[in-house]
């Protein structure tokens, strides 16, 4: 009788050594119209090609800079894994790059991302390529390529890891960096309502481990919703609002507020001379960083410069722009904030 893998044969094949490139063939058709619903006008082509093109439309521009981000998602991942819900977590892959890009002024153009698993299922990279999909629109920015890997032996059945990478563009004269800041200027904040992709290794050691918190209880004591509900709800995405406040008024500083949490992102923009203090009780810290921090017995210290706290986006204006930035903000579905300000020093942030 003919081996069952190879008609005919008794060698070894592909699918034998635990990679199915029928499973794959079968995705890359599920994921089609998905890919496609991101494309932008300068998108050539369709998916399948050796590489995703882009014609930049240069006359749109006077000096044209491309800037580049890339990120993953961390071990929110495992949570993830852990519960069989995917659908999202590639909208936090998204906003992990282009809120990125965004710092420095850059329009999102165009995203790719890569999936490793150690099986490759369908549904699976179905599920994650719609969060994918749906991050990109949110953004902007066209999903114009990527990378399915099955990778038997590396890793188990049902575990995957994502990474994503943006390209984006800004006029040369235009790239914010942080050199304008000035003592007095405002620290604007966009809320965050929960931990977006950071700090979940410490996050899954203390509800998980360490207080042994059931992914399908409540997220805390009277809370409606899951504790899998609450750390597998997508980060916001803050290019589009921050695109708009650059357009409107002086932007002279952001701050992406990811791992290093408020102290170790904020300090990134400030220009020599400068410091910040923020204003802890000027926005409401969301329940879940209190339960952390209760549970696991968390330094303070550790806390500020593990999660974001509640503020995934930091904007320093000047005092004369203040009310329009916030205004255009929360007009965006921000309930945008001042935290604070810049005042003369060593380029540390303190959290006051």
């Amino acid at each position: 009788m003919a081996d069952a893998q190879t008609p005919g044969r008794g060698g070894e094949t592909y699918a034998g050594a635990g990679v199915s490139i029928d499973a794959g063939e079968e995705a890359v058709e599920r994921i089609k119209g998905k890919v496609r619903s991101t494309f932008r006008p300068e998108v050539i082509g369709d998916i399948g090609g050796f590489g995703g093109l882009f014609a930049l439309d240069l006359a749109r521009y006077r000096r044209p800079v491309l800037v580049s981000s890339t990120d993953g998602v961390g071990t929110k991942a495992l949570v993830a894994q852990a519960t069989g819900r995917f659908t999202t977590i590639g909208i936090d892959l998204v906003a992990m790059c282009v809120d990125d890009l965004v710092c420095q002024g850059a329009e999102p153009l165009f995203f790719l991302d890569y999936i490793a698993v150690g099986r490759l299922d369908p549904d699976h990279i179905e599920q994650l390529v719609e969060g994918v999909a749906e991050g990109c629109r949110q953004a902007g920015c066209a999903l114009i390529g990527g990378e399915m890997a099955e990778h038997p032996g590396a890793m188990e059945a049902g575990e995957f890891d994502l990474v994503g990478f943006a390209v984006g563009v800004a006029e040369r004269d235009e790239i914010i960096t942080g050199s304008t800041i000035e003592v007095g200027d405002v620290l604007i904040g966009l809320p965050s309502p929960n931990l977006r992709s950071n700090g979940y290794s410490l996050a899954r050691r203390v509800l998980l481990e360490r207080a042994g918190r059931p992914l399908d209880g409540p997220a805390y004591d009277g809370a409606k919703h899951s504790l899998a509900d609450e750390l597998l709800a997508p980060s916001v995405i803050y290019a589009p609002t921050i695109a708009a406040l650059a357009r409107a008024v002086d932007v002279r500083g952001v701050a992406h507020i990811t791992g290093g949490g408020i102290p170790g992102n904020l300090n990134r923009v400030l220009p020599k001379g400068t410091a910040a203090e923020v204003e802890r009780r000027s926005w409401e810290q969301p329940r879940i960083f209190g339960e952390i921090q209760r549970l696991g017995q968390v330094a303070p210290e550790e806390m500020d410069r593990v999660f974001n706290l509640g503020l995934g986006m930091i904007v320093v204006v000047p005092p004369g722009d203040a009310f329009k930035a916030l205004d255009l903000a929360r007009s965006q579905g921000h309930r945008a904030v001042e935290v604070g300000r810049i005042v003369a020093g060593d380029g540390t942030v303190r959290l006051v």
